[in-house]
């Protein structure tokens, strides 16, 4: 299974002008993170390559079910 990133922004923010306020794991394609957070499905996309880069906010819960997840 395919896996992205997609971010959640501060205070509810719109894509266009919105700071990251943490990346969610999600399922290719889809705006649920993998731990239930429902995200626009217009938030930024980055690799799940990134998972895990010192400065990235990753979600806690996202990232241990892409864990488990993973091969």
């Amino acid at each position: 299974m395919e896996h992205e990133l997609r971010a959640e922004y501060v205070d509810g923010a719109e894509p266009e002008d919105g700071e990251v306020k943490t990346w969610h794991v999600v399922r290719e394609e889809e705006a649920t993170g993998m731990c239930g957070r429902e995200l626009s499905p217009e938030a930024a996309l980055r690799s799940v390559d990134d998972w895990g880069n010192a400065g990235m906010p990753i979600c806690h819960s996202c990232g241990a079910l892409y864990l488990r997840e993973s091969p």
